[in-house]
């Protein structure tokens, strides 16, 4: 596996989100955030919004379709898991899509929630949240997980490279001090600031760029042994 600092291979990413979404499925509760872009994140519990068409697939393609009602079941599995996550306070949770046209969980963390200004190190605010979030990975053992760090577009390019990849990493190993296995860590990059989701013009965008993501999605393993069940 591949990983800036760790050990980790490549995929994609989990976060709390800022973008437009549609109606929650039956089995999913929480807060809804109505279609706009993402509302203010706040200090309470999570808030769990719907699919988000626009976000990039995540996950290794596996090159044969996977059949409907194996979707069915990961995605109770996945709505299971994105109720739990936005039940955490800070986690703003989205369902959006893999690679495999398979529902997947992305839950983002605002930057100020887990860490000091322009740090890298843990709040402990920020742990507990975190130690909340490492029981759902424990619970689902099969599912795979990417973690990106974003900044804002203040300072260099290299610096924002460092502490998006130095918060990320630091996501990453306190979620594996809490027994999550690191084998189920595709990806933990940082991202600098290359991937906005706000204006950097503004300090309510800046602010909403300055995030961690992390990506919940279905390993193979996952998807044979909901194979195995249509059978």
């Amino acid at each position: 596996m591949k990983t800036s600092n760790l050990i980790i291979t490549s995929l994609l990413s989990v976060g709390i989100i800022f973008s437009s979404c549609s109606s929650l499925s039956n089995t999913t509760k929480g807060g809804l955030i109505g279609g706009g872009a993402g509302g203010a994140l706040g200090t309470g519990v999570g808030v769990l919004i719907g699919k988000n068409a626009k976000s990039a697939a995540i996950g290794a393609a596996i090159g044969t379709a996977v059949g409907a009602t194996t979707g069915v079941i990961i995605g109770k599995k996945m709505d299971k898991a994105a109720e739990k996550a936005a039940a955490i306070e800070g986690a703003k949770v989205e369902k959006i899509t893999d690679a495999n046209n398979l529902q997947a969980v992305k839950v983002t963390f605002a930057s100020g929630i887990l860490f000091a200004s322009n740090k890298s190190v843990l709040n402990t605010a920020s742990k507990s949240a975190l130690t909340d979030f490492a029981k759902i990975l424990l619970e689902n053992p099969t599912m795979d997980i990417a973690i990106m760090g974003h900044t804002d577009n203040t300072g260099s390019l290299e610096v924002n490279q460092k502490l998006s990849q130095d918060r990320a990493q630091a996501v990453a190993n306190f979620l594996v001090s809490k027994n999550v296995p690191s084998t189920q860590f595709k990806e933990v990059t940082g991202k600098n600031y290359a991937e906005p989701v706000a204006d950097n013009s503004t300090e309510a965008g800046k602010a909403a760029n300055r995030r961690v993501e992390i990506y919940m999605y279905a390993s193979q393993d996952m998807i044979k042994a909901a194979e195995a069940q249509t059978k």
